[in-house]
């Protein structure tokens, strides 16, 4: 299997764990909320970056959100290291849902 490939399968591996985990305050997944800018696999250690956000500065799940990723994340066979980088730059705004999202909770 070619690395490229690997890459992308431990890619869908790490959304799919990342979707398990919700702002307690609104019923929807944290990617599908848009929160999650990027994730970055650094092979061949399998060293994970995740760039997100949170709704807002102020969120009262500051700190569990970020840890309850990494937990999910770092649970991964093949993943070897996560790392969580927040910012919030550019600001959360509600356009980044997923239409899912934005349906869940009637934005459309």
């Amino acid at each position: 299997m070619s690395t490229e490939n690997t890459t992308t399968d431990l890619k869908a591996e790490i959304v799919k764990a990342i979707k398990l985990v919700y702002d307690p305050e609104i019923p929807v997944d944290v990617y599908e909320l848009g929160l999650i800018y990027e994730i970055n696999i650094i092979p061949p250690l399998n060293k994970v970056h995740i760039l997100m956000t949170l709704t807002s500065p102020s969120c009262p799940a500051a700190e569990i959100i970020p840890d309850e990723i990494k937990q999910k994340v770092t649970e991964i066979e093949n993943v070897n290291e996560v790392e969580i980088e927040l910012t919030f730059d550019p600001p959360y705004a509600t356009d980044m849902m997923s239409e899912a999202a934005k349906l869940e909770l009637g934005f459309m």
